[in-house]
């Protein structure tokens, strides 16, 4: 049997490889990401205070600290027993929605579009942001580090920091928006808005409108029948900040709907020896490997995950782009895993249309942006990162500590379904020994399709954590075992 691995995997946030098996015939007996790193930040978020963690789980991430500090800003209210103004809640969302527009243009851009702008099997040295800046010139290459800029800005301005704000606390804000900060942040929306439909046109010129892209995008090779999950309003429309959790089936039935305070009535946590990754599964549906179909409890969550599981977008231009996305590519739900760079982008117009929004809303400049906490307990916080659904799970003791801290992260919702995908894109790409760069590139892409954030999944807690891997063949005798 032979092994393939790629180490690192690239154009991601954290670290990982890809381990690939074949078998006699030269075909894909199976393959494995492995997250070599542990998380931590539970275990050290022990016994700080309440009202610090907002500050310490965004360094978790460089990339999704925006998220974090929302959920458990969020958290913090339900263990205070403590519900925000309305306007500290729309200051919040005004914020997270000016994130969204940074993070999700820093993916399509940076991290997605190469595969699909340069090309799937281009040289590798050309397969980055520079070879983007080559194909679309340095006008647009100006425009994307401006509004990727204006996002940043945006979440500086309201929450003191671009990178790990500090703004939330348990019953509110800290800093109210003045008037002139509202004008200016309504004058980069409007620009922001322009970029989402000019990405979403470059998607459609460079993509759709080549039929080499379409057809891979719907290839067995990338699709998977899964449930969905993701947050959404009354009317059932995607919204980032705040709502119920809502399940559909690999059909589009609703299967589930839950409060925020719930998740452990619906979501398990399945451990294999070869990750530090968790696992999780639809607990009613139960644990039956890494297998998709109705039977199986894996789900997908994020951008795919969050338009499937929802039953539109709450603002005008994103609905067009929903509707067109799925009569372009067969109904709901799509089973695509790289139609995940389409939701993505359609998520960004809406971002950007909220933010617009809410910068005209009379409410963000009001003063009143905070409640008095009551006593510690314990709570909840779910928000919608830009990678799908974030959990931050706390409980205080009597002097407001935290006794007891869990965090199921975006990553960790999709890990069983990037395993999945990471094992059938090799078995659909990789026939008769036929292996080049090009090839396993594309065996990345069934991974960066769900711009995975293994910083955030996992976490060293001090140092190198030990690590021992077995190498068996495919009649699991130990051939090899390999330690540091």
């Amino acid at each position: 049997m032979k092994e393939i691995t790629i180490d690192p995997i690239t154009r991601l946030e954290g670290h990982g490889r890809i381990q690939i098996f074949l078998n006699e015939e030269g075909n894909v007996a199976n393959a494995y990401l492995q997250i070599p790193e542990l998380r931590g930040f539970e275990r050290f978020c022990m016994g700080r205070k309440g009202e610090d963690l907002p500050q310490i789980t965004p360094r978790i991430c460089g990339v999704c600290p925006v998220a974090h500090h929302m959920a458990s800003t969020k958290a913090l209210d339900a263990a205070f027993h403590v519900d925000p103004p309305l306007a500290a809640k729309k200051l919040r969302e005004l914020m997270y929605s000016g994130y969204y527009v940074y993070d999700h243009t820093l993916h399509f851009y940076f991290l997605g579009s190469p595969d699909f702008v340069v090309g799937p099997t281009a040289p590798a040295a050309e397969r980055n942001i520079l070879g983007v800046i080559n194909r679309v010139g340095l006008d647009v290459a100006k425009e994307v580090i401006k509004h990727r800029a204006y996002g940043q800005k945006i979440t500086a301005m309201i929450g003191g920091k671009a990178t790990h704000p500090v703004c939330g606390l348990p019953g509110g804000m800290s800093k109210a928006l003045s008037e002139e900060e509202r004008r200016e942040i309504e004058k980069m929306a409007e620009s922001c808005v322009k970029f989402a439909q000019f990405t979403l046109q470059v998607f459609n010129d460079v993509v759709l409108k080549n039929k080499q892209y379409v057809d891979v995008i719907l290839s067995d090779a990338y699709k998977h029948r899964t449930y969905y999950m993701g947050q959404v309003d009354e009317n059932n429309r995607v919204n980032f900040y705040d709502g119920k959790i809502r399940v559909v089936t690999p059909e589009g039935r609703e299967f589930a709907r839950w409060a925020p305070v719930d998740y452990l009535n619906n979501v398990e946590e399945h451990v294999e020896e070869w990750t530090y990754v968790k696992l999780p599964y639809l607990k009613k549906v139960g644990w039956k490997g890494l297998v998709d179909g109705p039977e199986s409890g894996i789900y997908r969550v994020g951008p795919l995950g969050r338009l499937n599981a929802s039953e539109g977008m709450a603002t005008p231009l994103a609905q067009e782009e929903y509707k067109r996305m799925y009569e372009t590519l067969g109904g709901r739900p799509v089973h695509s895993t790289l139609a995940f760079h389409w939701a993505r982008l359609i998520e960004l117009l809406y971002a950007a249309e909220r933010t617009l929004e809410l910068s005209r809303d009379k409410d963000v400049t009001s003063k009143d942006i905070r409640n008095q906490p009551g006593q510690p307990g314990e709570g909840v916080g779910i928000v919608e990162a830009p990678r799908g659904t974030l959990i931050h799970h706390y409980a205080l003791d009597e002097d407001g500590l935290a006794k007891k801290v869990n965090l199921i992260v975006a990553t960790v919702n999709n890990a069983p379904a990037i395993c999945m995908s990471i094992r059938d894109a090799a078995k659909g790409l990789i026939k008769g020994g036929v292996v080049n760069d090009g090839l396993l590139n594309m065996v990345e892409m069934a991974f960066r399709a769900y711009d995975p954030c293994f910083g955030c999944a996992t976490h060293f807690a001090v140092g190198q954590m030990p690590l021992e891997i077995s190498i068996y063949d495919k009649n699991k005798n130990l051939l090899k075992v390999v330690g540091r």
